[in-house]
């Protein structure tokens, strides 16, 4: 409790600062407003923050003087709207505030730009792919696909590489160790549940995965959790056979809750039969065949 103590009473003169600063930067023009007289500052007056918020004059100059009242998240979005802040700044005066911060992921999870699209494709022959934190794939460059050209997981037709492997057949999957890679999938894919918890998308992936897959069903009742980390996965592929990877995740900037996973070939072997895949491809290149639709 001392620890927690401490750490608020850092913040909250953070907090009254960054308040001030930003208060200080938006005119009465930005929010509609008359200037009004006798304006001291070009910015809002605490109480136009108030009244456009929707709070009361008292408890916003209170949460501004950095005094240890509390805020709703409802009450921060209402300030963050009104002072106009971006995405980085709405984060920071949460953490500022001690209110846990759970902005629109979805929305954000599903835009890859240009640039990242262009380093995924520029990693072939690496397969490569940026996975949200549900798995959903969200871009893959043709060396991917080439691993995952399987016609099993074609019929799936679901962009989401668990449906790709908890919905076929256990001999269809091309993961070699299913009963070791399948867990490790699910327990990280609860650990990024716990920042999604109550989100309709999250919880009807969750309920329909499980409703197809018993098995996917069974390890998300067992509670494990893991974060992600680099690990050595074994494929099958019905062209070529098997092949080892490692697989490395790299983070995303402007995407939390995204990263990019890159395999590279464990030994000579896989080496060869990668380059093999290659030359079996019968499609376009460099990224763009299709990924099948969510």
């Amino acid at each position: 409790m001392t620890v927690a103590r401490t750490t608020g009473g850092r913040r909250r003169p953070q907090l009254a600062a960054f308040l001030r600063g930003r208060r200080a930067r938006v005119t009465p023009a930005d929010v509609g407003m008359p200037p009004g007289l006798r304006r001291r500052t070009p910015g809002l007056r605490r109480e136009e923050v108030a009244q456009l918020s929707g709070v009361g004059v008292t408890w916003y100059t209170w949460l501004e003087q950095g005094r240890p009242i509390n805020a709703s998240a409802q009450v921060l979005d209402a300030v963050a709207r009104t002072l106009r802040l971006d995405q980085s700044e709405r984060e920071h005066l949460y953490q500022l505030a001690e209110v846990p911060y759970a902005p629109d992921r979805e929305a954000a999870a599903d835009r890859v730009s240009d640039e990242v699209r262009g380093v995924v494709d520029a990693l072939d022959p690496r397969p490569a792919v940026v996975y949200n934190a549900r798995y959903d794939i969200l871009a893959a460059n043709a060396a991917y696909l080439d691993l995952f050209d399987l016609p099993a997981l074609r019929r799936i037709g679901v962009r989401n590489v668990l449906w790709m492997l908890f919905a076929v057949p256990e001999p269809d999957c091309p993961l070699v160790c299913r009963e070791m890679e399948l867990p490790v999938m699910v327990a990280t894919l609860r650990g990024a549940y716990g920042r999604h918890v109550g989100e309709p998308a999250w919880e009807s992936f969750v309920r329909r995965l499980s409703a197809a897959s018993p098995y996917f069903a069974e390890l998300w009742n067992g509670g494990d959790v893991v974060p992600t980390g680099p690990r050595v996965k074994r494929f099958r592929h019905e062209a070529v056979g098997e092949i080892r990877m490692t697989s490395v995740s790299l983070s995303i900037d402007g995407m939390p809750d995204c990263r990019i996973v890159v395999y590279t070939p464990d030994d000579e072997e896989s080496r060869r039969r990668t380059a093999e895949l290659r030359g079996l491809r019968g499609g376009p290149v460099n990224g763009e065949r299709e990924i099948p639709p969510s």
